[in-house]
C-alpha cells in the first residue's frame, strides 16, 4: 500500500518531469473568505461585459462541485517569461504572454498527460485538470499551497521568480500531503504597479478593476468601439498588457522559460505598424492560428490598433 506521503512525492516529481516550474498541494476545501471578496467584487460591476464570471459561482469556491469527491488540489506554475522581447518602440505592443502558442493548448496537454502518469502510477485515480478556462480561482489555491503571494496587481507574485508564470490546476481525489500555505506578503510599502498602471485599475486593498484594466478592453471586451475615455492611456498596448508586471522589482529575478511551446513566433518581432495594418483576415488567421491573439479575433486586432493609432 502506498503512502500518502509517497503520493505526495511522487506528484512533485511528475510535476517537475513535465516541465512545471512550482508545483503546491492544498486540501480541497470551500473557500469561505474567497467568496466573499469574489461576491463583494461582482457586486462592484469590476467584471464589465465579462458576464461569464458570474456564472457558476458555487464551483468557483468548492473544488468538490467540479470533481465529486475531491481530496486535494494540486496548483502548478509554468514559467513563460521570454528570453527576447519587444523593443519599445511605435510598433503595437503584445504582452509577453501571447508571444507564443496558446497556453491553454500547452498546458492542456500537460494536465492530460501529468493525470496519466498519475493514474499509471497509482491505479484508479479521478481529477480533472484546469487551466484558466473554467470556475476555479487559481490564485487563491496558489497562495494556499504555498507558492507566493498576492501582489497589489492582483498577480500572483514568487519570491524566486516574480510572476511571468501561467497557473494550471489539477483536481483530484487523491489524498496527498497538503504545503504550508503562504502567509506573508513582501509587497510592502512599494506601490510602483498602483502607480504605473496607465488606466488606474489598481485599487487600494489589493484590487483591480477589471473593467478599467487595457488588457479587459483588448481582449475581454466584444464592442466594436472602445470607451473614449481610456483615448491616450494604452501606450501603444494592442494586445495586453505588462505594466504592472514590468515594473515589479520581483520580476528582476524571473528567467527565460524554457518551454518550446512558448518561443515566439516570428512575427511577433518583425510586423510593422504598416505591416499589421494592412494585414489581411487570411493572413492573420494563418499566421496565429496557434496563439492567443485568435482570442480577439481579427476584426478586435484591427479594431485595436486603430484605437491605439488615434491617440
Amino acid at each position: 500500500m502506498i503512502s500518502t506521503e509517497q503520493h505526495t512525492k511522487l506528484v512533485k516529481r511528475l510535476s517537475t518531469q513535465l516541465g512545471f516550474s512550482y508545483c503546491g498541494i492544498a486540501k480541497a476545501e470551500k473557500l469561505e473568505d474567497d467568496a466573499r471578496r469574489l461576491e463583494s467584487w461582482l457586486n462592484k460591476g469590476m467584471h464589465g461585459n465579462m458576464h461569464y464570471m458570474e456564472n457558476h459561482f458555487d464551483l468557483r469556491i468548492d473544488p468538490t462541485q467540479l470533481v465529486p469527491g475531491a481530496r486535494s488540489v494540486i496548483t502548478l506554475l509554468c514559467n513563460y517569461y521570454p528570453e527576447q522581447q519587444q523593443e519599445l518602440n511605435d510598433e503595437p505592443r503584445i504582452s509577453k504572454y501571447a508571444y507564443g502558442a496558446d497556453y491553454h493548448e500547452v498546458i492542456r496537454e500537460k494536465l492530460r498527460h501529468f493525470l496519466s502518469l498519475l493514474q499509471d502510477e497509482v491505479g484508479e485515480v479521478q481529477g480533472r485538470g484546469f487551466v484558466d478556462s473554467a470556475p476555479v480561482l487559481e490564485r487563491s489555491w496558489a497562495k494556499r499551497s504555498g507558492l507566493g503571494w498576492l501582489g497589489k496587481n492582483g498577480n500572483l507574485i514568487t519570491k524566486q521568480q516574480g510572476s511571468f508564470f501561467f497557473i494550471a490546476t489539477l483536481i483530484t481525489d487523491l489524498q496527498l500531503e497538503p504545503d504550508p500555505p503562504f502567509i506573508q506578503d513582501f509587497c510592502g510599502t512599494c506601490n510602483k504597479c498602483v502607480e504605473a498602471c496607465p488606466t488606474d485599475a489598481i485599487l487600494p486593498g489589493k484590487v483591480v478593476d477589471g473593467s478599467k484594466c487595457i488588457s479587459y478592453f483588448t481582449i475581454e471586451l466584444k464592442d466594436m468601439l472602445i470607451p473614449g475615455e481610456m483615448q491616450g492611456k494604452f501606450q501603444n498596448w494592442m494586445f495586453g498588457c505588462d505594466v504592472c508586471q514590468d515594473v515589479c522589482p520581483w520580476n528582476r529575478f524571473s528567467k527565460p522559460t524554457t518551454e518550446g511551446g512558448f518561443t515566439p513566433i516570428p512575427e511577433i518581432f518583425n510586423l510593422t505598424t504598416k505591416d499589421w495594418e494592412e494585414m489581411t483576415e487570411e493572413s492573420f488567421k494563418t499566421i496565429f492560428r496557434h496563439s492567443p491573439l485568435k482570442r480577439s479575433k481579427f476584426k478586435g486586432i484591427q479594431r485595436n490598433l486603430k484605437f491605439i493609432k488615434t491617440t
